[in-house]
C-alpha cells in the first residue's frame, strides 16, 4: 500500500477530536462513584494528660502502664515537706493575727485603741486566712489523682525525677464504651442524621460492631470536602482499645 500524506494526516485530526470525547465520557462515571466503607478510628470517650502543678521531685509512683485505676486513685506524690512546712507557717499566722485581733477589740472596749487599730486587725486575719488557704492549696498539688476511672495510656516521668510545674505526668484514658470517629464524604450529608445506625469492622480483631452516629459537625472540610462525624458503639467490648482503627458501613450505602 502507498503512503498517502492526506490520510495520515486525516488520522492525527481524528485522534485529536476522539481523545477529550472518550475522557469527557469517562470522567462522570468516576465522579458520581461513592466510596461503601470509611475509615475509622476508635476513642475514649473520656481521655487527658495529667501534668504536675508544682515543681518538685517525685517520691511515690503507685501508677504503671496500662494499669487500671479508680477514680481519685493516687498516681503519685511528690516529696511535700516544704509545701507542708509552708503550710504550717501559714497556719500559725492565722492564729496569732486572730490573737492580736482579739486583743484589739478588748482594748476598744476598754477605749484604749481606736476603731482603725481594730479595723487594720481584722484585714490582717483575712490576709493570714488567704495565706493559710493558699498553702493549704499548694500542699494539694503534692498528690496527683485519678480524675475518672480508667487506664494508664503513657508515663511520661520516673520516680524520684525532679519536675517543673507544667510537666506531663501520665495519659489517662476512660474505660467503658468507645467513641468511632470517621470523615465521610460531604455528599452523603443529606443523608446522614443523629442516631443513624452503622457498623463498624475493627482490623486488629477482624469483627464488626454495631453502632449510632452521635454527632455530626456543623461544618464542612472545603479542603477534603468531608463531614466529621462521632458516633458510638451499642456495647462495651473487652477486646476493644482505643487507637484501633478499621472501617464503616452504612447500611444504607451497602451495595
Amino acid at each position: 500500500m502507498s503512503y498517502s500524506p492526506e490520510r495520515s494526516l486525516l488520522a492525527v485530526i481524528l485522534s485529536l477530536i476522539l481523545t477529550p470525547a472518550l475522557a469527557d465520557d469517562t470522567q462522570p462515571a468516576l465522579a458520581t462513584t461513592e466510596p461503601s466503607t470509611i475509615r475509622v478510628l476508635l476513642v475514649a470517650s473520656l481521655e487527658t494528660t495529667l501534668s504536675s502543678q508544682m515543681a518538685g521531685t517525685l517520691g511515690e509512683f503507685k501508677a504503671a502502664l496500662g494499669q487500671t485505676v479508680a477514680k481519685d486513685a493516687v498516681l503519685a506524690r511528690f516529696d511535700c515537706a516544704e509545701a507542708q512546712a509552708r503550710a504550717r507557717v501559714a497556719a500559725a499566722e492565722l492564729t496569732m493575727a486572730r490573737q492580736n485581733l482579739d486583743a484589739k477589740r478588748n482594748l476598744r472596749k476598754l477605749d484604749a485603741v481606736g476603731d482603725l487599730e481594730v479595723s487594720v486587725a481584722n484585714t490582717e486575719v483575712q490576709k493570714a486566712d488567704g495565706a493559710r488557704a493558699l498553702a493549704q492549696a499548694q500542699s494539694g498539688y503534692c498528690v496527683v489523682q485519678a480524675p475518672f476511672a480508667g487506664r494508664v495510656a503513657k508515663v511520661h516521668a520516673k520516680p524520684f525525677q525532679t519536675v517543673p510545674a507544667g510537666t506531663p505526668l501520665f495519659d489517662l484514658v476512660s474505660d467503658g464504651a468507645l467513641k468511632v470517629r470517621l470523615n465521610v464524604p460531604s455528599s452523603l450529608l443529606p443523608k446522614l442524621k443523629k442516631d443513624q445506625a452503622l457498623e463498624v469492622e475493627i482490623l486488629e480483631t477482624g469483627k464488626a460492631y454495631p453502632a449510632h452516629v452521635s454527632a455530626i459537625n456543623a461544618r464542612v472540610d472545603a479542603v477534603a470536602q468531608t463531614v466529621e462525624l462521632e458516633a458510638r458503639l451499642d456495647a462495651a467490648h473487652p477486646e476493644l482499645i482505643a487507637g484501633m482503627s478499621g472501617t464503616a458501613r452504612f447500611p444504607d450505602n451497602n451495595e
